[in-house]
């Protein structure tokens, strides 16, 4: 028998409108992994943000950060595998970003592989308010001159703003990369009225990202279970042998998911493993 795993979204499915996860959520799945399911997550956010909201529970597996950009060791606390955009792409990416007035928040991985987040100081809504929220988040460095540092490994260059804004920056990234890039653009279910237009390697998508961990995990990426709720979980359900469906889910996910469960507030990735716990459906 194949060994199955379940791989889970945060912002919008495990975690709940306050993005916090709920006692019972941290129950169900440490009783889970403890009895043998493989559970990990896929994530936006990199992974010391990740932890920030999911510390409360013992992940044992690896975890897939950035949209599927980057493996990581959640014990280890080490990358282990990932795609990376060519730094010649970052600096053209910054170039076409100033002449529209605006500048991207660049993720990077430093020479000894930690995360970095440099930005310039920001004066855009969209920036103060990701800023603040980020407060205490010792990735960022404020740089007086954005550059693409040697020696660095670009994950994404994510750019914040209202979509009559970022549009024709969109608009001209594809014009001159094209294929070399993976665009990622996706309204902010936190800030009112902004989207996020994000830049990184070709495969950094959570499809791909799937399939590395899983090659990475020794499992076939149609034996995993994913859960989710926005757009940029598609490649997930695309990857995936079973997608289930939050219920605050987007319709679009919702119509192609074999399964929708419960609400991200009322639970609804713990309500499914749960009801899996009890119907003795565990293979790993």
């Amino acid at each position: 028998m194949h060994r199955k795993a379940y791989v889970t979204d945060l912002d919008g499915t495990l975690l709940n409108s306050e993005q916090k996860l709920s006692a019972y959520t941290v129950q169900v799945i440490t009783e889970a992994m403890e009895q043998g399911m493989i559970i990990s997550f896929a994530t936006a956010r990199g992974f010391i943000s990740a932890d920030s909201v999911v510390a409360d529970i013992p992940w044992r597996y690896p975890v897939i950060l950035y949209n599927g950009a980057l493996i990581y060791d959640s014990v280890a606390r080490r990358v282990i595998d990932g795609y990376w955009l060519d730094p010649a792409i970052s600096g053209g990416i910054i170039t076409l970003g100033r002449a529209y007035g605006i500048t991207p928040f660049h993720f990077l991985l430093d020479a000894t592989g930690s995360e970095r987040v440099l930005y310039e100081a920001p004066t855009r809504t969209g920036d103060v308010e990701f800023c603040n929220s980020r407060k205490n988040d010792v990735r960022f460095r404020q740089v007086e001159m954005l550059e693409c540092p040697a020696g660095y490994r670009t994950v994404v260059m994510t750019f914040i703003g209202k979509l009559e804004d970022l549009e024709p920056l969109h608009q001209k990234v594809l014009e001159r990369f094209g294929a070399e890039v993976h665009i990622h653009f996706m309204k902010d279910i936190y800030i009112e009225d902004h989207y996020f237009l994000e830049f990184s390697h070709p495969n950094a998508n959570k499809s791909q990202g799937l399939k590395l961990w899983a090659q990475h995990m020794d499992l076939l990426a149609t034996d995993i279970v994913v859960f989710g709720d926005h757009l940029n979980d598609l490649g997930l359900f695309a990857a995936a042998g079973t997608s289930v469906a939050v219920e605050n889910a987007q319709e679009e996910l919702k119509v192609i998911a074999h399964v929708i469960t419960a609400s991200n507030n009322d639970d609804g990735v713990a309500v499914f493993l749960a009801e899996t716990m009890n119907k003795g459906a565990i293979t790993g």
